[in-house]
């Protein structure tokens, strides 16, 4: 059987449909699994065994293998008997209708449900709004509809020789020490800014966290957060703090310093979801987006949030122009989030309400 699976374009998702990439693999053994994904996402999924072929695609990219035109030719180019389409955009069943894939599984949204075999309505509610569903149960219900069984919802990466070699290296080079443990802190992501945390706020926690806590602290970044992560690093002012911002990048790397962290602190974006994966205890800062959508079933995970009248919104951009969600985060209440996490105190307590673990977190 030869199976084509078209993957998230984003790294969180991707990394929350970790448990259907494994349920394919054990439920048809036998079978040649295929991803289809982004060339920036598929690092995410190195060091990972479920698949047999990647063909990457990106409908803008700057190479024309990757755009729909040469995929399409790739895919015809041998018999696909199934495709299990993840995203929910109309471009993806359109690929897999050309492709001449036999089956085509998906659920029934943006006008391509004839495009299609397998069709499965989103979650509704009696007025037909979408009900908010858990990314990983949302992906995972498309193999119920198949009749592959799944082993739970459990989030799972890898990391390479390369990628640890990176992280020994950026340690050297950085002078980090892991003795007295590491702390690693993320900012942004792709969504927005509106999930960002103030530099000044991760600067102060930067710092109390190398100074109370003695731990070393390292800011991660992507490309284009080097200077934020700099800055962070500048705020914090404490030999103990430094950042990424300077060495050969890779979401490699970022993982890595993700495994061997003792904690992430970080905002809802990719590097969250290798915490959950990777099995690293998180303090998650909330704003804008909503956990219903994004629960990662981690049982070392705290949510931490500041309640606003307008939130959350769910929006990339702050349309209200003061970004109280996450600028009235106070440090001081993520810093004993950090502390009480680093204690091996897993999970939430009284004192840092609002907020709560993963698990029953409820926005305020």
């Amino acid at each position: 059987m030869n199976i084509v699976v078209f993957c998230p374009s984003l790294i969180g998702d991707t990394v929350m449909a970790t448990p259907v990439f494994r349920a394919l693999r054990r439920g048809y053994p036998q079978a040649k699994l295929t991803a289809v994904l982004r060339p920036n996402v598929a690092p995410v999924l190195d060091g990972a065994e479920w698949f047999d072929e990647t063909v990457f695609f990106h409908p803008h990219g700057k190479l024309r293998e990757h755009r729909a035109t040469a995929v399409v030719k790739r895919l015809r180019s041998e018999r696909r008997d199934m495709a299990v389409l993840l995203p929910n955009s109309f471009r993806s069943a359109w690929v897999a209708w050309l492709s001449g894939v036999k089956r085509r599984v998906g659920y029934d949204r943006y006008a391509r449900g004839l495009l299609l075999t397998d069709r499965l309505p989103p979650p509704r509610d009696a007025a037909g709004k979408l009900l908010p569903c858990p990314i990983v149960e949302y992906y995972l219900a498309l193999l119920r509809l198949i009749g592959c069984p799944s082993d739970g919802v459990r989030l799972e990466l890898a990391t390479t020789a390369a990628d640890e070699a990176a992280a020994d290296e950026a340690c050297r080079a950085l002078g980090v020490s892991a003795e007295q443990g590491i702390v690693c802190l993320n900012n942004g992501g792709a969504f927005g800014p509106a999930k960002s945390w103030p530099n000044a706020s991760y600067g102060i926690l930067a710092r109390r966290l190398a100074e109370e806590l003695g731990v070393s602290v390292v800011v991660l970044c992507g490309p284009s957060e080097r200077e934020a992560s700099r800055k962070i690093a500048e705020l914090a002012g404490h030999p103990r703090v430094v950042s990424l911002a300077d060495q050969p990048l890779s979401l490699g790397l970022s993982k890595a310093f993700v495994r061997r962290a003792s904690l992430l602190v970080t905002t809802d974006s990719g590097p969250r979801h290798f915490a959950a994966a990777l099995g690293t205890p998180v303090v998650s800062l909330f704003g804008p987006t909503r956990i219903e959508w994004t629960r990662t079933n981690h049982p070392h995970a705290v949510h931490i949030y500041h309640p606003v009248p307008c939130g959350p919104c769910q929006r990339p951009v702050c349309p209200l122009g003061h970004h109280d969600c996450m600028t009235r985060l106070a440090p001081d209440r993520v810093f004993e989030a950090a502390r009480r996490m680093l204690a091996g105190r897993r999970g939430i307590v009284p004192s840092l309400q609002p907020g709560a673990r993963e698990n029953s977190w409820r926005p305020g």
